[in-house]
């Protein structure tokens, strides 16, 4: 063999030992990220599920700070199951369908949950503000101490979420001499363009929803996107067929239509002539004939 085979031989060794390494190193950190979500300890009476992040909401457009997991009805879930990761919450779902559901982050302007602060135990309501901007914590009064670096968990007053789980990261606090309330600024403790899985909370044991043609499941006639329902298919979407008439043969005899029943009238009862007056003389007078 010449050096110049001996050369292409060992660029292919190399090219596949990089594979190979590639590989290894990829497989290496999902066996990290797995360890630290199966790490993750639910509350008493929760159970935990993993799930993977399938798609997210990207762009200045997106409507809501969603993505998508690949766990659905089928699997349990259904309106307001939380979604954490090894940080912290990491918000709820929105919608479903039988194998995939869309997660509301905490992140978003529609997202509100109540918290505590885990040091000075004050409570108010942890609001999304939108992509890349911190969460506001409102409704905390003038005078209740909260600090820097303090990390707020959930208080569990709305029993969507268990109560502990850690939520933000206090970044700033500021007073506002016209407001009652003080003004809080908190960070996410996760990274929702970095995340690859999730993990799912169950109160007890997940128990799979009906699914569309299942024995006593609904019809799927909601509109799709709508929370907790089915999509519709498309033999539901489609108008129903019309039939036509069957035409008469040629040589039948039509049957006149039916005459709507009259109820039977009893007969008027008959009036009685008054007596004759045997006394009363007549008052006609016989004409008298021409010339009398």
């Amino acid at each position: 063999m010449g050096i110049r085979e001996q050369n292409d031989v060992l660029r292919q060794e190399l090219a596949a030992a990089k594979d190979e390494l590639s590989r290894l190193r990829e497989n290496a950190s999902e066996v990290e990220r797995l360890r630290r979500l199966l790490a993750i300890a639910p509350p008493e009476e929760w159970k935990r599920q993993g799930t993977r992040v399938i798609s997210h909401r990207l762009g200045p457009n997106a409507a809501l700070e969603t993505f998508v997991i690949d766990k659905g009805s089928a699997s349990g879930v259904s309106t307001n199951t939380p979604v954490v990761s090894p940080e912290g919450v990491v918000g709820r779902v929105l919608r479903y369908s039988p194998s995939a559901a869309t997660v509301l982050l905490i992140t978003d302007p529609n997202s509100r949950i109540p918290v505590i602060s885990q040091k000075n135990r004050a409570q108010g309501i942890l609001k999304g503000e939108g992509p890349d901007r911190e969460l506001s914590l409102q409704y905390v009064p003038q005078g209740v101490p909260v600090e820097e670096g303090e990390i707020l968990v959930t208080s569990g007053l709305e029993e969507i979420f268990p109560k502990g789980l850690p939520v933000a990261r206090v970044t700033s606090v500021g007073r506002s001499g016209s407001s009652l309330f003080q003004v809080i600024r908190a960070a996410p403790l996760f990274g929702s363009l970095r995340m690859e899985e999730a993990a799912l909370l169950f109160k007890g044991e997940p128990v799979p929803l009906p699914q569309p043609g299942a024995d006593g499941a609904p019809d799927p006639a909601s509109a799709p996107g709508k929370p907790g329902k089915f999509p519709k298919t498309p033999a539901a979407m489609a108008p129903p067929e019309r039939t036509a008439a069957p035409a008469p043969a040629a040589h039948a005899v039509q049957p006149a239509p039916a005459q709507p029943k009259r109820e039977a009238v009893a007969p008027a009862p008959k009036r009685e002539a008054p007596p004759a007056d045997a006394d009363r003389k007549k008052s006609r007078k016989h004409p008298r004939a021409e010339g009398q």
